[in-house]
């Protein structure tokens, strides 16, 4: 059974989507601050996290970034709806996605399914390892990349995109079938997730011989990582 912690203050919230989610069959544990929530996510009990960004004294934010200064645990973000700033903070920080506040339910259950989906992947159903572009490696049913020989330190979303475009290096791969096969769900409209992501990407990533990104954009086509 999936386990999920969820991070967030508001208590009648947080046992509205326990009751949801266990009812979906994913085994639930809460905490209501930010200390104890670091604490529990670096626990290794939990394959995913739900965490709020309004929290009193350790905000959402400093606990994404306390998280990936030591792990790698798939989070989803609730933030206020329309606030840009907080989301993409979280996405630059290493957020996997984000629902707005106040959120469905449904819709929260369905993004965490798809963010699982790709970090549970088996080697049965990609069996040709490792995908290789001139210095880069990617190994899918390890969930790892390396760089010149390098591991490089991504996180789930960012692994599941860099994987897309590993497995399409040479051509271009649009945002539609990026955040369908990276994100599990249809892009939307004015959604800038994708963007974030690979930017992030790109920093992580080294460049080619002559300095250009090995990840480049293509106007009105997508994006396309740089084979040689």
């Amino acid at each position: 059974m999936t386990k999920v912690l969820l991070i967030d203050d508001d208590i009648e919230l947080v046992e509205m989507l326990r009751e949801y989610l266990q009812q979906e069959g994913f085994r639930v544990t809460s905490v209501h601050d930010g200390e104890k929530g670091v604490a529990e996510a670096l626990s290794g009990r939990y394959q995913i996290a739900v965490l709020d960004v309004m929290m009193p004294r350790l905000n959402g934010v400093e606990v994404l970034r306390r998280i990936r200064m030591e792990s790698r645990l798939p989070v989803l973000m609730l933030t206020a709806r329309g606030d840009d700033s907080d989301r993409i903070l979280g996405l630059e920080l290493g957020a996997d996605d984000y629902v707005p506040k106040p959120c469905n339910p449904r819709e929260l259950t369905a993004r965490l399914r798809a963010i699982l989906r790709r970090t549970q992947m088996t080697e049965t159903e990609h069996p040709r390892e490792p995908l290789s572009a001139g210095a880069l490696r990617v190994w899918p049913s390890r969930r790892c990349a390396e760089w010149e020989g390098k591991t490089l330190n991504l996180t789930s979303t960012e692994f599941n995109l860099l994987e897309v475009l590993a497995r399409n290096a040479g051509r271009p791969v649009t945002k539609a079938e990026l955040s369908e096969q990276g994100l599990g769900r249809a892009l939307t409209r004015f959604d800038r997730n994708i963007d974030v992501h690979l930017s992030s990407l790109r920093h992580k990533l080294g460049v080619l011989e002559d300095g250009r990104s090995c990840i480049q954009t293509l106007y009105r086509q997508g994006y396309q990582l740089i084979e040689g």
